[in-house]
Order: C-alpha cells, then structure tokens, then sequence
C-alpha cells in the first residue's frame, strides 16, 4: 500500500474523474495505478482513517450512473462506507435528489435501504423529510417491508420524522401503507409502529399534536 505523503494525491485525482464521471479516464487512471481501489478500501476500513468520500460518494451525488454501478461491480464495499459527514452513497444521492441513482444503486444491493448514515437514519427516513419523494417510500418499503421499524439514534422510525420535519404527506403515505400491507397483523404495526415510544417517550401521535397536525391526529 502507498504511503501516507502521496496517498492525498492519489484519493484526489481519482475524485476528479468521478467528479465528471469519465469511466474512460477512470481506467486511464487505474492503469497508472492498479492498487488505487484497492488502496482506497484499505484506508477507510483502518482506523487511521475510516471516513473518507470514495469515488462512489462521489459518484453518487452527481449522479454519474454508469461510473457507480461500475465502481459498485468493483469495490461493492465502498456502497456500506460512511464519509466523513455520516452519509453513504444512497443518502447523498437521495439529498442531492439523484433518485435514479438511488433506483441503480438498490438494483444492485437492496440491503441498502436499510444502511444506517448520520445519527441511525436509513433512506427511509431521508425519504420521509425529504420534498416530492412519496414514490421512493414505496420502492423502499417493497424491497424490506420491515424497514418501516427501523429507528434512528434518538428512537425514531420514519413516522417520527416525517412529523417532526412537518412532512405531512409522506406521514399519511406511510400510515396508508400500513392499513394497507399491515391489515393482518393490526396488533403487530400499532404497537411496533404507531404507538413506537422515540427517545423522549413520544408516539407519533404525540408528535402530531405537538406540531398541531389536525389530519395526523385524526389518521391516529
């Protein structure tokens, strides 16, 4: 592996081209220095230097498809790396509002609708506090039902968030998306769902009220 004083120069050519994602100066690149991936993976999953933006963070939040699934056949490691602000790939993509990118990048691992980034949230909960993303709701919740009890550091699953970024639509998307897939198992998604306690003992309900959401309120 490359030592540390030539390393910054290496990560920072290879940002460039995924920065325009140019596969064809990427394995112009890769032929000038066939260890760089490998090298790369190995610094960020040593604790001398575990958040870094890979290519693939990159990638990813410019939208540059056809290099990330490239990047993903390569190194599908680099999709589970966090950077140094606590996003994976998909989060960038998903709060750059790449949603195609998002798509491709489930295709080829759908465990990743559940990766955790900054403070335990999933694309999931990006979803839910993000604009004109009802759509994405629906493909996550397809690939891993159970996604909808994934909670965050502070014990909160997407209903929580939703609500509390005063994201009503996406709140009354998710509780129709419930009744309506949940309809057998109404004790299961009332108590490990609705009635889910966050870190400060609050439901969804309790954040409904607070946020003086009459609709939410009424939905409960």
């Amino acid at each position: 592996m490359a030592t540390f004083s030539n390393m910054d120069e290496r990560i920072e050519k290879m940002k460039q081209v995924a920065q325009h994602g140019n596969i064809d100066a990427f394995y112009i690149l890769i032929m000038e220095d066939v260890k760089l991936l490998e090298d790369i993976d190995q610094l960020v999953t040593t604790t001398i230097c575990p958040f870094v933006d890979t290519p693939l963070h990159i990638a990813a939040s410019a939208g540059h498809i056809p290099l990330a699934m490239e990047l993903m056949r390569l190194k599908p490691s680099f999709a589970w790396k966090p950077n140094p602000d606590g996003f994976n790939p998909i989060h960038l993509a998903l709060l750059n509002g790449q949603t195609h990118m998002v798509l491709w990048l489930l295709k080829v691992d759908g465990n990743l609708v559940r990766v955790q980034g900054r403070e335990g949230m999933t694309p999931l909960h990006y979803a839910a506090i993000t604009e004109d993303h009802l759509d994405l709701l629906d493909k996550f919740l397809k690939i891993y039902p159970k996604s909808i009890k994934d909670v965050t550091i502070r014990n909160e699953n997407a209903l929580h968030s939703a609500l509390k970024y005063d994201k009503l639509e996406a709140f009354l998307h998710l509780v129709r998306w419930l009744r309506k897939n949940w309809s057998q198992n109404t004790i299961l998604w009332e108590s490990e769902v609705l009635n889910w306690k966050d870190e400060e003992g609050n439901t969804a309900l309790h954040i409904a009220v607070s946020k003086n959401q009459p609709k939410a309120v009424r939905k409960l």
